[in-house]
C-alpha cells in the first residue's frame, strides 16, 4: 500500500493508504522522491463536487513500472506534471505528462518546475512581451514571479517588479528591478509600461495595471478574475482549455531550460510527507520564501 494525501473537505486534508494501480499502455508508475505544494493544491478542493480529493499537480521520482509505449524505463529519474494525487509515496500517470528529470536539477527543485513555470511561460505570452519592453509584475518575488523574471530575462525583457524591501533581493537576483508595493506604488512606476503581470489579485495591482497601460489585452492576472471580467482585461488559469493546451506545449522547453541552468527553482523548504499539515500552513501564510515540497 501505498501513502497519500487527501482532500476530505474544502479546507481539511488527511493521509491515507492506496492501491497503486499497475500502469496501462503509455502509463508509468512513479515512486516519488518530492512533490511540489502550490498554493493551487490547497485552494482547489474548495472548488469539488464531491470528497475525499487526491492532492498535488506535480512530482519528481523514479519509474517503478512502465506499461507498453510508455517511452520510459524502470529506474528512469523523471518529473510529472499534470497530475493529480501527487502527494503521495507512489502513483501511476499517464506518460505523456511525465519528462526525463535532468541530473543536474534535485528532486524538489523538479517537483516545483512546471506549475509555475507554464503559468509564468502563459502571463508572458498573453500580453505579447518582447525584447526591448518593459513589463510590470505585480509579486514579482513570489514562485510565479521569480519564473517570470527568468523567462523575461531570457526574452529580452526588463521586469519592474513589485515586491516587499525585504525581497528586493530576490528580484534583483532574477534580473528585475524592485520596487515597492504599498501606497504611492503609481508614482514610483517608470514612465512608460508596455504590459501588467499580475499575481497577486489585489485592487492595488489591479488598478495601478490598469493605470499604467492604456491597452487592456496587455494586462494579465492569475488571481483577480471577477475584476478582470468587469475591466476587460485577461485573466487566465490552468483549468481554462487555452491555458491547459498552451501550458502542456511549454513542459519539455521549460524541462530544457532547467536542466542547462538557465531556470532555476528556488527551495526554501522540505517536509516529509507525513508533515504535509506544516507545509499546508506555510503555504497559508502567505510567506514561503520559495518552492515547498514534501519528500516520502
Amino acid at each position: 500500500m501505498a501513502q497519500r494525501w487527501v482532500a476530505t473537505g474544502p479546507t481539511t486534508f488527511e493521509p491515507e493508504e492506496h492501491e497503486v494501480p499497475a500502469p496501462g499502455p503509455r502509463e508509468v508508475t512513479i515512486d516519488v522522491r518530492a512533490a511540489g505544494v502550490n498554493p493551487a493544491d490547497v485552494k482547489h478542493p474548495a472548488r469539488a463536487a464531491s470528497y475525499p480529493v487526491p492532492v498535488g499537480y506535480e512530482v519528481a521520482g523514479v519509474v517503478a513500472a512502465a506499461g507498453p509505449d510508455a517511452g520510459f524505463e524502470v529506474g528512469d529519474e523523471v518529473l510529472a506534471f499534470r497530475v493529480q494525487g501527487g502527494w503521495a509515496s507512489s502513483l501511476t500517470v499517464p506518460a505523456d505528462d511525465v519528462f526525463a528529470k535532468p541530473p543536474s536539477l534535485p528532486f524538489p527543485a523538479a517537483a516545483n518546475l512546471l506549475l509555475a513555470g507554464t503559468t509564468a511561460a502563459e502571463m508572458l505570452h498573453v500580453v505579447g512581451a518582447a525584447a526591448g519592453q518593459t513589463v510590470l509584475v505585480h509579486g514579482a518575488s513570489g514562485a510565479v514571479g521569480v519564473s517570470v523574471l527568468q523567462q523575461a530575462a531570457l526574452l529580452g525583457v526588463h521586469v519592474v517588479g513589485t515586491a516587499s524591501p525585504g525581497r528586493f533581493d530576490v528580484v534583483r537576483r532574477y534580473g528585475g528591478e524592485p520596487v515597492a508595493h504599498g501606497p504611492g506604488l503609481l508614482g514610483r512606476l517608470p514612465s512608460t509600461v508596455d504590459a501588467a503581470l499580475d499575481c497577486v489579485g489585489t485592487d492595488e495591482a489591479v488598478d495601478v495595471s490598469l493605470a499604467v497601460v492604456a491597452d487592456r489585452s496587455r494586462i494579465v492576472t492569475i488571481a483577480a478574475g471577477a475584476r478582470a471580467a468587469a475591466e476587460g482585461f485577461a485573466s487566465i488559469a490552468g483549468t481554462m482549455p487555452a491555458s491547459k493546451a498552451f501550458r502542456s506545449s511549454v513542459r519539455a522547453s521549460l524541462v530544457e531550460l532547467a536542466g542547462s541552468g538557465r531556470l532555476e527553482v528556488p527551495v526554501a523548504r522540505t517536509f516529509p510527507l507525513a508533515d504535509a499539515h506544516a507545509a499546508i500552513a506555510l503555504i497559508r501564510s502567505g510567506h514561503p520564501g520559495g518552492k515547498l515540497a514534501l519528500v516520502p
